[in-house]
């Protein structure tokens, strides 16, 4: 099975496939796979992403309650 990727959009229920993949979708079924563009953009406009951070704390004095104080 040959597999085809391309971004589209759907008008009332209706997948519009691009005239490169007609002449490949001759048979009289197919199989769809819907995947769902995030409804957010990835962008995010040049700003830096919020990533995680690592803290070496071995050096650090401070008790339980410390470390958990908000």
């Amino acid at each position: 099975m040959q597999a085809y990727k391309f971004d589209t959009e759907v008008h009332e229920g209706i997948i519009r496939i691009p005239e490169q993949y007609l002449k490949v979708c001759l048979s009289p079924s197919v199989r769809v796979i819907i995947l769902p563009k995030p409804l957010y953009s990835k962008d995010t406009g040049g700003k830096k992403k919020f990533t995680a951070m690592g803290l070496k704390t071995k050096k650090l004095k401070f008790t339980r309650e410390e470390a958990n104080a908000r």
